[in-house]
């Protein structure tokens, strides 16, 4: 979660009877912005110091006007004319109500208003308790240019509470909610100085919306560098009334607000600071025509109440709007119902039980006690121990059971998040910002210890599944070391045999997201999960971490051989919510880990226990593909000033230097390294090969593989249906497709052979040339990979486990012969461990995913490099593209990247190869494979702790060959040293070492090998 505050930046307006009190900024975006749709946010405590804030103009004619109400209200005949002129004078004088509202108003509007003050007066009157009397008045124009409220309103009752309640949900529902750029409402409210009467001390709340009225040819703007000018932006009216000094103070704010990224607030603003005893003596909501909104609150605390220092009050108000942002519908603090939990207690609940949701210890000592008996290689166990795994991971801890726990016992919640508090909340900041401030709620708490709350939770809860669920806020307290970067040692062995490096949870209102790596310096794609219906996304909500777990773990034996370890990243957005949004709030958000303290004036403080700055490598993947320009710009926005370049890799080629994928075929060059290194070692010719594969000519690897190949394709499966010739798919079509980047479902059906098909998605009781009747051509499509006969099948696309232990017979004939003598895996995870094993032993030719897709990782690797290595300015002027052509200097590194796919994969071809030929088929490929990555990977992580390093010819050397010769020529190797991260050298040298290494001696390599070897790195 991202929490971003602004500091005391100036001085507040001057409103308040008490110039003592503090003063409340709190800005965001409408949701008409055209800005990608995101929301900014953005917190600013000022002090007043007398200046003026808003002026509202003195009306004139308020004399002459109170005459005529008191001629109508005579005129109607309700009040005895005795009292008419005392109950006008009071409502004018005594009342303290702002002049606009007289300015606004009419006189028939006002004489209303009096007489129905005065007949309250007389019911209250009449029930013998002045408490009684109750006002509750509206008029909105019909012509929706407004409305004004007022209502009786005692200090400190919540929006959702006392007469009037309906008011302030009703105005951000009608007016603030629904804004759009034609549509845009200011609101202005007050509470009246003086009391209802003299003998009743209510005080009026008053409402005034009018409708915004933006300039249709706005002034020219003041600034020349980019950046909104407010003067151009704002309703007249607000200019009339708004100081020189609230106006810079929201100059300030907006350019804050349009850097930054949360919801549009709502009324639990007023729940929240009535929780810590404060009410407002005025509001404000500003709405600007680029879709930003201020809400500027004067703030008071409750009379007669034992509220701290007002400034320790608003502080916290500070710190927690920006949780109300991130989780404005958490269901552990709700606006409609009064619950036990402070904003932070509930925000600390919704992340325990996110966090409990995804790690409560699932499986237990009976799943490992089974496990240990078993035989994992054996289909059958395996296909138990997988069913045994799915059914306790769904069933033992349901969202809504731990939901259910932490409504349950609120004491215990608080008891933990006060924990919590201890250990991860920067007191110092606070004391620092205000002195003698600290965070209040914490002042008076009594932490416990671990054992203590250990011992509380099993003294106070009799259910030992609740206990559980309880005992993980207490694992979450331990392992949280950077805000929400989390030691990863609490995951257990039994399910996570490979323990990560770090990593990170990410919780937003509508998604929620990880990001796992196993290495320091790692780099992997950044996924969004889409889920089809709310069954789909209950499924996704439960396996995310599984399946974030399972792509970095295969990245990671994927990055074997470049510098940068394995790493992913998944978002879950909630059903409706829009994925752009999602991924622009993850990514800000991990940013406030990355760069702290990036708010103007002020260092956020945070408790960092990793105490290592950490630079992450993000890069493209389902669904993320068009939005690392603007994650790698905005990181640059951030003040990532030196490694912005490098933060994401696939950015647009001609503007910020990326090296695309597709255009230059990287995936693909690894993956033909591997097809044509089995033709080549079993003497085969291409086109006599028949193929299957899925991933579409609309897709990257399967257009690709298209283009490049020259087989005879005999069925192509992708996400717009099925597209199959026995006879061969014709050729000149496919590359057709393929060049256009388009789906199987445009394929002209004419040049299909007599017993060739075409079943798209939508298509229903479709019968094919052999008889056979499709009666779904969704289902269809989904087994379609498990129906079809070939040489070679070459998945490139689909969704993880398509093919597993449970499915993976139906690929083998009755008399035990694979339906594909070859299989080189594009797709990653479109086999599981279990299912490659199985075919494998029956004599299938498989590479596994983590070996032959291996291409686009090195192309990436080397576009971090680039950005790393090169000055902004000659980033510019080499990496990107002048009058749409690409410089000389970019032609020759990606020709340089393709040639070190192609050594690289041709290299770890012919070791696995070789090490399979020497056991004589005795251990499958994918084992060895699997081997090959572990060693060289713990090959990489002993060097880079070793002195070899540090023998500078030798570093030389190698860095002289593992960076490519365009970039040693164009800055030269000694200036690349310079520029490079430490922690990144190391990974590069060791990284060259240990993989060439293996790749020349081969797994079973001895010490002495590595003595040869080790004595011309000089060189």
């Amino acid at each position: 979660m991202s929490t971003i505050l602004s500091p005391p930046a100036g001085h507040a307006p001057s409103l308040l009877q008490d110039p003592s009190k503090g003063h409340l900024h709190v800005p965001s975006k409408s949701p008409y912005s055209n800005s990608s749709s995101q929301s900014g946010s953005d917190v600013s405590l000022h002090r007043i110091k007398n200046l003026p804030g808003y002026t509202t103009p003195v009306f004139k004619g308020k004399e002459e006007q109170r005459a005529k109400v008191q001629e109508n209200v005579t005129a109607k005949g309700f009040i005895p004319r005795e009292l008419i002129k005392n109950e006008v004078q009071w409502f004018y004088e005594h009342l303290g109500i702002d002049d606009t509202y007289f300015r606004n108003e009419t006189v028939e509007v006002i004489s209303d208003h009096v007489i129905a003050l005065f007949g309250a007066k007389v019911l209250a009157y009449t029930k013998h308790d002045p408490s009684k009397l109750v006002i509750d008045l509206e008029k909105i124009d019909d012509d929706g240019n407004g409305a004004t409220f007022i209502h009786t309103s005692p200090p400190g009752l919540t929006s959702t509470q006392g007469p009037g309640s309906h008011v302030e949900l009703g105005i951000d529902e009608l007016y603030l909610d629904k804004a759009t750029p034609n549509h845009c409402y200011r609101l202005e409210t007050f509470r009246s100085t003086g009391s209802i009467s003299s003998t009743a001390q209510q005080q009026l709340r008053c409402y005034f919306v009018s409708k915004c009225n933006f300039p249709s040819n706005p002034p020219p703007s003041r600034y020349t560098d980019g950046k909104t000018d407010i003067l151009t932006v704002s309703d007249p009216v607000f200019l009339e009334k708004a100081s020189d000094n609230t106006l810079d103070i929201y100059q300030n704010i907006m350019w804050n607000v349009e850097s930054r990224y949360g919801p549009v607030i709502e009324v639990a603003l007023s729940n929240l600071y009535h929780f810590y005893s404060l009410y407002s003596a005025r509001k404000y909501v500003e709405q600007f025509s680029n879709g930003i909104t201020i809400i500027s609150i004067y703030l008071n605390p409750l009379p007669n109440s034992k509220a701290p220092p007002i400034e320790n009050s608003i502080f916290q108000v500070m710190k927690e709007v920006s949780l109300l942002y991130c989780l404005p519908d958490n269901p552990f603090f709700s606006v409609a119902s009064q619950s036990p939990h402070a904003v932070q207690d509930a925000t600390y609940a919704y992340c325990g039980w996110i966090f409990a949701q995804q790690f409560c210890n699932r499986l237990g000592a009976s799943y490992l006690a089974l496990k240990n008996v078993l035989d994992e290689n054996n289909p059958t166990h395996a296909e138990v121990l997988n069913d045994i795994k799915r059914r306790f991971r769904e069933e033992t801890f349901t969202r809504e059971s731990i939901a259910n726990v932490i409504h349950a016992y609120p004491e215990l919640i608080r008891l933990l998040y006060v924990n919590f508090a201890m250990v991860h909340y920067p007191i110092g900041e606070a004391q620092q910002l205000v002195p003698t401030l600290s965070y209040q709620r914490l002042q008076n708490a009594q932490p416990l210890t671990d054992r203590e709350l250990h011992d509380r939770i099993r003294r106070t809860v009799l259910n030992k599944q609740d206990v559980q669920v309880l005992e993980s806020f207490l694992i979450f307290n331990k392992y949280v070391a950077l805000s929400f970067r989390l030691a990863p040692d609490f995951l257990p062995e039994v399910e996570y045999p490979n323990k990560p490096f770090g990593l990170f949870l990410v919780i937003g209102n509508e998604f929620r997201g990880f990001h796992i790596r196993f290495r320091d310096v790692a780099r992997g794609g950044i996924r969004i999960v889409l889920s089809r219906n709310k069954e789909n996304y209950s499924i996704n909500q439960r396996q995310l971490f599984d399946e974030n777990y399972g792509l970095a773990s295969t990245q990671s034996l994927k990055n074997k051989d470049i510098p940068e370890g394995g790493a992913k990243g998944t978002i879950l957005p909630s059903l409706g919510a829009s994925p752009r949004l999602c991924f622009e709030k993850y990514v800000d958000s991990i940013l406030d880990l990355l760069i702290p303290g990036q708010s103007p004036g002020i260092k956020e403080s945070l408790v960092d226990l990793h105490n290592k700055q950490e630079i992450l490598f993000f890069g493209p993947d389902e669904g993320t593909a068009d939005m690392m320009d603007w994650a790698a710009l905005h990181a640059r926005s951030r003040g990532a000033d030196t490694w912005w370049k490098s933060f994401t890799t696939g950015k647009t080629a001609a503007t910020l230097g990326g090296i695309p994928h597709d255009a230059y075929g990287m995936t693909s060059i690894s993956i033909r390294q591997y097809v044509l290194g089995i033709y080549k070692q079993l003497g085969l010719r291409e086109k006599d090969i028949t193929k299957v594969q899925t991933g579409g000519p609309d897709g990257d690897l399967g257009s690709n593989e298209i283009l490049l190949s020259s087989d005879k394709t005999t069925a192509v499966i992708d996400g717009s249906g099925v597209l199959a010739d026995p006879a061969g798919i014709n050729r000149e079509e496919l590359v057709r497709l393929a060049k256009l980047r388009i789906p199987v479902e445009n394929f002209d059906k004419s040049k299909l052979s007599k017993d060739g098909y075409l079943v798209r998605l939508d298509d229903r009781d479709v019968k094919l040339p052999s008889g056979e009747v499709v009666l779904d051509g969704t289902d269809f499509r989904n087994g379609a990979h498990l129906r079809f006969k070939a040489d070679l099948f070459v998945p490139c696309g689909g969704r993880p486990e398509a093919v597993n232990i449970s499915n993976v017979a139906a690929l083998v004939d009755s008399e035990g012969k694979p339906h594909f003598k070859y299989i080189v895996e594009g797709a990653n995870l479109f086999f599981t461990q279990q299912a490659r094993l199985y075919l494998e032993k029956r004599k299938a030719v498989q590479f596994k995913d983590s070996s032959a897709n291996k291409g686009g990782v090195t192309s990436s690797s080397l576009e971090v490099l680039a950005g790393l290595a090169l000055s902004t300015e000659e980033y510019v002027n080499l990496m990107t593209f002048e009058d749409g052509k690409p410089s000389k200097f970019y032609q020759s590194y990606v020709k340089d990247i393709q040639d070190k796919i192609s050594e690289n994969a041709a290299a770890e071809f012919a070791c696995i190869w070789r090490e399979h030929q020497r056991l004589q088929g005795a251990k499958a490929r994918t084992i060895i494979s699997d081997e090959l990555s572990s060693t060289l990977n713990n090959l990489q992580a002993e060097l880079e702790r070793s002195d070899l390093y540090d023998d500078l010819p030798s570093r030389a050397g190698v860095m002289r060959r593992a960076i490519p010769k365009t970039l040693v020529d164009k800055v030269g190797l000694e200036t690349l040293l310079e520029r490079l991260p430490e922690p990144y050298q190391r990974a590069l040298f060791s990284s060259w070492v240990a993989s060439h290494f293996i790749y020349k001696y081969g797994v079973q390599a001895s010490s002495v090998d590595f003595f040869h070897f080790a004595r011309d790195l000089a060189q």
